[in-house]
């Protein structure tokens, strides 16, 4: 009886396991394709000037109902295919966002250089941050709540520093926004082998705006501190 029950456990458990890497799998998978329109949109945005020819605060409009609609979205259809459409279309539409801050460091002599610095530096986050994930053996659900309220200290801090226009508090938020978006992706992954995420596309979702995050964050450091002028 014993016997049977164990086997029966243990059948379960390798069943757990193979779903929660089935999800991480196509976590990552998605995540690979979803960077095709990022950089899609980031060069349409480049090339036609579209963000720059809006504004900085109706571009700021546009980002935060722009981006928070189509993540909406991506959530409302996420148990279906047009889940990955409508996450595909999200990443397009944050390619398109970034350009902005792509045209500003392409406009340094050593511009495309920091980019790849940028790209380089961010893929090397996200390795140590799964390699991270699949070391660690305790649960990090608790970090949760903490990595939310560092991120609406954030974003309120920055919405505050549209007007104050201060550079000590912007080279403080990006610090920060590095920091806590590295270990939002530790988290996040770590939900995905820990079962506490089983959709994958929820998952890349989550993930996707935590690279996001740091690439945006790392670039403007290095383009703060490295940017070369003609």
């Amino acid at each position: 009886m014993n016997e049977s029950m164990q086997t029966h456990y243990g059948y379960a458990a390798q069943g757990l396991a193979v779903d929660r890497q089935r999800v991480l799998r196509n976590t990552y998978w998605l995540l690979a394709l979803s960077m095709v329109p990022t950089v899609l949109g980031a060069w349409i945005g480049v090339s036609t000037g579209f963000m720059a020819s809006l504004g900085f605060g109706i571009s700021t409009l546009v980002f935060f109902v722009g981006a928070f609609g189509l993540m909406f979205l991506v959530e409302k259809t996420k148990n279906s295919a047009m889940g990955v459409v409508s996450l595909l279309g999200f990443t397009f539409f944050m390619g398109l966002m970034l350009s902005r801050l792509i045209a500003q460091i392409l406009g340094y002599r050593n511009g495309a250089s920091l980019i790849m610095t940028a790209f380089g530096g961010t893929g090397a986050i996200f390795f140590a941050m799964a390699t991270l994930a699949t070391v660690i053996k305790r649960d990090l659900s608790s970090m949760g709540k903490f990595l939310f309220v560092g991120a609406i200290i954030l974003m309120v801090a920055g919405i505050a520093n549209i007007f104050l226009q201060s550079s000590a508090l912007l080279l403080t938020l990006l610090v920060m926004s590095m920091a806590i978006f590295s270990a939002f992706m530790l988290y996040d992954i770590k939900r995905v082998l820990d079962g506490g995420e089983t959709n994958y596309i929820s998952a890349t979702l989550a993930i996707y705006l935590d690279i996001y995050n740091v690439f945006q964050s790392l670039l403007s450091l290095l383009g703060i501190f490295g940017g070369e002028r003609d």
